[in-house]
């Protein structure tokens, strides 16, 4: 499978009147199949709620060749989204590959234990303390200490 990286691109109507223009913002990157990136991109397309109108009248979502097109009429004036998927060619602000790293030296074969070597001491046993059947002590181990402010 041919493995791209795809970019999410929303150009959005904003502002009002003789004011309205087209801005363009990537979403996000998606890296794989251009059918991925459609997916990805139709699920925010449908959960996508413009900041105009204010109050729709009228949503439509509309699938083209390389995204969607979401028209919501409000009282007043339509207003468009276009969704649109573009196979992502440069950045120039992508950050840079990490450098591979040096495979690590094998580790030196373990030496020998000699038969002289001394066992390793044995813990002290815990004093018989009274506890309760789930293992915790019924009295706490510094209560009585004066040792604590």
């Amino acid at each position: 499978m041919d493995v791209r990286t795809w970019g999410l691109v929303m150009e959005v109507t904003v502002g009002l009147g003789e004011r309205k223009h087209t801005e363009a913002y990537v979403m996000a990157h998606v890296s794989g199949s251009r059918e991925d990136a459609l997916e990805e991109l139709e699920r925010r397309a449908r959960s996508f709620t413009p900041e105009h109108p204010r109050s729709p009248k009228r949503r439509r979502l509309l699938r083209k060749d390389d995204g969607f097109l979401l028209v919501v009429d409000g009282a007043w004036q339509s207003y468009v989204t276009r969704f649109t998927v573009a196979e992502l060619l440069e950045d120039s602000a992508a950050p840079k590959p990490a450098p591979e790293p040096e495979p690590a030296p094998e580790p030196p074969a373990p030496e020998p234990e000699s038969a002289a070597a001394e066992p390793e001491p044995e813990p002290e046993p815990e004093p018989d303390v009274e506890r309760y059947a789930d293992g915790v002590p019924v009295r706490p181990a510094w209560l009585g200490r004066d040792d604590l402010p």
